[in-house]
């Protein structure tokens, strides 16, 4: 086992300008106590604010600070990617840029990754959100992990982006190609031996979060319709449920017309028509998504753009 392991942290950074050289010095702080050999690796994701000059401004006082800047706003878990591609390290830190999920957990996280797990990934019991957030992400969860048939953890407990990967992890993560992707969608997919570290969640450092309810829900969508057919499934089942349904419903409509006639049912048949109609259109709706991303794939666009690189 090497005592002086060589430690990449990769940061996903968006609108951070005021974060950037605390994120820096509590990284550093921690993983210095580990080893001599480190990279922070921040990739700007396309930010509005002066991120990218607070990068450039570390990495020309640290040359351990690696700095990516991004042609436009690709994406928390595309910046990840591109963060993940370049890192060097024998073992790779995923962090967030907004320090709620804290630095001193690295060295747990190394401890757990040395007892032979190539992927560490952490969770939280309680989240520093809001009620309406919190119950909100319980539910996502939820219904995220059974349409993608993850039983790996309880919906209680809630995966965050702080994590470690092993060199062996890093390289199967990055010959995943997909178009639409999520970080920890695409680590539970390659598989190798995995444990969890729990951590506090603290309260953001700075600003807000960048992701609007509108942007976790196309997100969501996005995830569960290019990793699991189940809502495809789904949608066939309730189409037989119904259709067997209407068989029996036929049947009864006969048995007491003949029996005892039956009434006018304007009322009863608008609704019929309108459930059947709506469920039509959901389901064309579903199947859209997946030709969507499936046109989305076959252009074979790539994942980000590079712009700039500093001590790279």
């Amino acid at each position: 086992m090497d005592a002086n392991p060589f430690i990449s942290v990769v940061s996903p950074t968006y609108q951070a300008e005021k974060i950037v050289p605390q994120l820096v010095s509590r990284i550093a702080e921690e993983v210095q106590h580990l080893t001599n050999r480190f990279e922070i690796i921040l990739v700007e994701d396309g930010s509005k604010d002066g991120s990218w000059n607070a990068i450039e401004a570390a990495a020309a006082k640290h040359d351990y600070v690696k700095g990516v800047k991004l042609s436009r706003n690709f994406g928390q878990h595309y910046a990840i990617t591109a963060g993940l591609t370049l890192a060097k390290g024998d073992y790779v830190v995923v962090i967030d840029c907004d320090l709620q999920e804290n630095p001193k957990y690295i060295v747990d996280l190394l401890n757990k990754a040395r007892e032979g797990f190539d992927v560490v990934l952490t969770f939280r019991r309680v989240r520093r959100h809001g009620f309406l957030k919190n119950l909100w992400a319980r539910m996502f969860f939820t219904i995220f992990n059974f349409l993608i048939d993850n039983k790996e953890y309880e919906a209680s407990k809630s995966v965050g982006a702080l994590s470690m990967l092993s060199r062996k992890a890093v390289n199967a993560f990055i010959s995943y190609k997909e178009f639409h992707r999520h970080y920890l969608t695409i680590v539970r997919m390659i598989g190798f031996k995995r444990s969890f570290v729990e951590i506090e969640h603290e309260h953001r450092y700075e600003g807000k979060s960048s992701y609007t309810f509108s942007k976790l829900l196309r997100h969501a969508l996005d995830g569960i319709t290019s990793q699991s057919e189940k809502l495809l499934r789904l949608a066939a089942g309730v189409g037989l449920f119904l259709f067997l349904g209407s068989l029996v419903w036929t049947a009864a409509i006969v048995y007491f017309y003949f029996r005892t006639g039956l009434l006018n049912g304007y009322a009863s048949i608008m609704g019929v028509q309108l459930l059947g109609t709506g469920l039509i259109l959901i389901f064309m709706g579903i199947i859209g998504l997946y030709i969507g991303n499936i046109f989305a794939q076959v252009r074979e666009r790539p994942l980000y753009i590079v712009e700039e690189t500093i001590n790279l």
